[in-house]
């Protein structure tokens, strides 16, 4: 079993103040407001001695380094977007990773204890400029060069392999975990159907959900965070969180405005991003067995159809 918490983390303010400092980065400790949600990341809000805000992400886990060296190569990739902003990282140390705070509201925040989205923006009465602003900034992003992608290191997955990495995914889980039957034929179907899947993959954010979308006093987004799982793969990935937040037929009007700014869609991509959230029991099952915590071991079991 991993450790939780990754033990070389600072444990204090003043330990991570003293830390910055070695960078010139002066923070007050006493400013430090401190956001438990993230599963691989403490997040913690804090000003400088000039009183510029900055965000400070204190990794839990060692297991979870790989993919903020991962998310340094996209966001290193992504740095002159024009469509939204994306973290610039001043520092990157294995205890500690630092950048200015960007403009822009999250969507929602996470309330850990209800489980459940605290949300900033009104979710059943979303505004016009929310929904075009989505799609163009999705749309941007899967238009990303895949060979500049690949040539800054990013995980590269054509369509072929996406399927077949899934297909071991579910093996593994229904393996080491478990997976009711019912939903395990319904995925076995989805997945050997080529009506369903797309032809082309792309950039992807990865965990495109409300905590991770910033919009400005209008609604319209302009900063997308937390990009540990982008990779080259299924472009329908960046839509799944969406689907489960805002359902179906906001889904469907954010796939018409990617589709307006130039995004490739199929014809049955609502399909496809359907099947995708019903095999969401995969991600977490995944994340308990990669990360050695069996915290939310409960919530995987329950996705996967065989909670007690």
């Amino acid at each position: 079993m991993k450790e939780d918490i990754n033990p070389k983390a600072p444990a204090t303010p003043e330990a991570i103040c003293a830390m910055a400092a070695t960078h010139q980065l002066y923070l007050q400790p006493d400013s430090f407001e401190y956001n438990e949600t993230g599963l691989d990341f403490q997040v913690i809000h804090a000003k400088d001695t000039n009183n510029q805000d900055w965000i400070l992400r204190v990794p839990r886990r060692a297991d979870v380094l790989p993919r903020a060296r991962n998310e340094q190569k996209v966001l290193t990739l992504l740095k002159d977007m024009q469509a939204f902003s994306v973290p610039d990282w001043q520092l990157f140390e294995p205890e500690l990773i630092t950048y200015p705070r960007l403009e822009g509201t999250p969507v929602a925040n996470i309330d850990m204890e209800q489980k459940c989205y605290i949300w900033n923006l009104d979710h059943e009465n979303l505004p016009e400029t929310f929904i075009a602003s989505l799609g163009k900034a999705i749309a941007a992003l899967h238009a990303t060069n895949t060979a500049i992608a690949q040539q800054c290191g990013l995980k590269i997955s054509e369509p072929k392999l996406v399927r077949e990495n899934l297909k071991l995914q579910m093996q593994r889980i229904k393996r080491e975990i478990g997976v009711a039957e019912e939903l395990w034929q319904q995925w076995q179907a989805w997945l050997h159907d080529d009506s369903y899947w797309p032809a082309h993959s792309c950039l992807v954010h990865g965990d495109l959900q409300a905590a991770h979308i910033l919009t400005d006093n209008t609604g319209t987004v302009n900063g997308l965070l937390d990009w540990t799982e982008a990779e080259v793969s299924d472009p329908a990935i960046d839509f799944v969180a969406l689907l489960a937040a805002f359902g179906e037929q906001t889904t469907k009007t954010v796939l018409e405005a990617y589709e307006q700014a130039g995004g490739k869609v199929w014809p049955r991509m609502l399909e496809h991003i359907q099947q995708r959230h019903a095999s969401y029991g995969v991600n977490i099952g995944l994340f308990v067995l990669e990360s050695g915590t069996d915290v939310y071991l409960p919530m995987a079991k329950e996705a996967l159809g065989i909670s007690s």
